[in-house]
């Protein structure tokens, strides 16, 4: 999952990962994010796909990764944006999404296009940025 932190607040992410990425590399990037101490918001249009598969070592890991950084996900990533164009898809993975704002501690939001996509991480952005001076 790499990142592009070039546009940030708004962190676009790749599932397309070559069978030796480095995993420990997107976990400092994200730390990276993390240490600027402002919010911000994933963007992707490649979600994983069934055979995107993590072995139990991976997983465990993130894991591991995901309790130490709790707080970090939970105030600090607004969202996670999803590009798929197909309404199809986009319905089939509304239940995935539950289950992983659960896991992560922040929103998987669907959207049919990038421009639809940047639209709702600025409108995220921008009302979190209200909610903080009021």
């Amino acid at each position: 999952m790499p990142l592009d932190n070039t546009n940030f607040p708004l962190v676009w992410m790749r599932y397309d990962e070559e069978p030796d990425h480095d995993h420990d590399e997107d976990f400092e990037a994200l730390e990276a994010n993390f240490k600027r101490g402002a919010p911000f918001v994933i963007l992707t249009d490649n979600a994983p796909t069934e055979e995107h598969e993590h072995s139990q070592e991976e997983k465990k890991r993130t894991v591991l990764w995901m309790k130490k950084h709790k707080a970090e996900l939970r105030t600090l990533v607004l969202a996670m944006i999803v590009i798929e164009p197909s309404t199809t898809k986009r319905v089939a993975m509304k239940p995935f999404g539950v289950a992983f704002a659960k896991f992560w501690g922040y929103p998987m939001k669907l959207t049919a296009s990038r421009e639809e996509a940047t639209e709702i991480a600025v409108k995220l952005l921008s009302e979190h940025a209200e909610a903080a001076t009021a």
